[in-house]
């Protein structure tokens, strides 16, 4: 049965080792399997021709070399690729890798579904099913990789879910990503709606990745209507944690901020948001609203509304970005994924998309 078989990505070569048990030259082929999952991306114990035909055999009987299957591949016309994944069950989740002139990035997910119930973000409202292991985050990576031609240097946590309700798994991928696959911490980049709590845990690592706050208003009263972690933790309380992660890492931090019609994008917040950040070394990245069907008909703000709320930042001596649409073709573009597979694997209705910040 399939199912008894274990996955060795999200083990360290150590571990790799240690479930080869007495076979011979345990260690050297450990160090082997791991080299070809980790470094070199292959996901097949036939492929990895530097191990005896034997072992090989061996392998297929009694491990899995990752633990996720692909459900649906699609490819944007701006090279953008959409993988839907899922490790055997009726759980489907999204990831996306992301070629550039100068890099390759990729959108990972770290739950299936979410619980945080954000407005503007369908997965929140489409529910939450669980966590997903160290294994599958970083099986999402290989799997990418293995359609790239070039290495993917640039992960974000940024697909579906809440990385910090799911640290432990989180903070493992991480350093799978940095001690096996040998990506730079400073490449990694993890993304919050902002739980206190966890932040303070993350920065207690000391790994030197990138945080991101979803902010999106830095006013508690709009964000409330956004976000209802806001009620929680409000915009004060959690930009004071992300000031703290940055004394704490030396990582300048993110604040990603979605641009929606009459609602996030007056001139007002655009002050508020620079008197926030002011003296905290960081970088806002400006998100024009993407369609998603919300029961609020969120729209996305003028070319001409955007320009005026990035000027004022500008002026204000902000350092702030647009982020690049990429993959809207195929409904990879920020806010656009579809958490849906309408064959075997479908748990859901087939109506929420999924949000990726990607």
């Amino acid at each position: 049965m399939e199912e008894s078989r274990v996955s060795l990505v999200g083990h360290t070569t150590e571990e790799i080792i240690a479930l080869l048990g007495e076979r011979p030259q345990a260690k050297l082929r450990g160090k082997q399997i791991a080299g070809n999952l980790y470094k070199r991306a292959i996901l097949d114990f036939q492929q990895m021709m530097d191990l005896p035909q034997a072992l090989r055999d061996d392998l297929t009987t009694h491990f899995l070399p990752q633990p996720l299957q692909v459900a649906t591949h699609r490819t944007s016309t701006d090279k953008v690729q959409k993988l839907l994944v899922h490790n055997g069950d009726d759980q489907v989740f999204e990831c996306v890798l992301l070629p550039y002139e100068d890099r390759v990035s990729c959108c990972i997910s770290s739950q299936v579904g979410c619980p945080m119930g954000c407005r503007f973000c369908a997965t929140g409202l489409g529910g939450f099913d669980r966590n997903l292991s160290a294994g599958e985050i970083v099986g999402q990576y290989l799997m990418l990789q293995g359609l790239s031609e070039r290495r993917i240097s640039h992960v974000v946590f940024m697909g579906m879910g809440e990385p910090m309700l799911n640290l432990k798994n989180v903070v493992g991928a991480l350093r799978l990503l940095h001690d096996e696959v040998g990506l730079s911490y400073r490449h990694l980049t993890v993304s919050t709606v902002g739980i206190v709590p966890q932040i303070y845990e993350l920065a207690e690592e000391q790994m030197p990745i990138h945080l991101a706050l979803s902010l999106h208003s830095p006013l508690d009263e709009v964000r409330n209507r956004l976000m209802p972690v806001n009620h929680k933790w409000p915009v004060d309380e959690v930009m004071k944690a992300m000031r703290d992660y940055h004394k704490a890492t030396g990582r300048k931090i993110t604040i990603e901020y979605l641009l929606i019609k009459d609602v996030t994008d007056t001139p007002e917040q655009a002050m508020e948001l620079a008197r926030l950040i002011r003296g905290v070394p960081s970088v806002v990245n400006l998100i024009p609203f993407n369609w998603v069907d919300t029961e609020q008909g969120f729209a996305r703000p003028e070319r001409d509304r955007v320009r005026q709320f990035r000027g004022i930042l500008a002026n204000k001596g902000v350092n702030a970005t647009e982020r690049v649409e990429r993959g809207h073709d195929i409904a990879a573009a920020c806010g656009q994924l579809a958490g849906q597979h309408l064959g075997k694997f479908a748990r859901r209705s087939g109506t929420s998309p999924l949000v990726v910040l990607s």
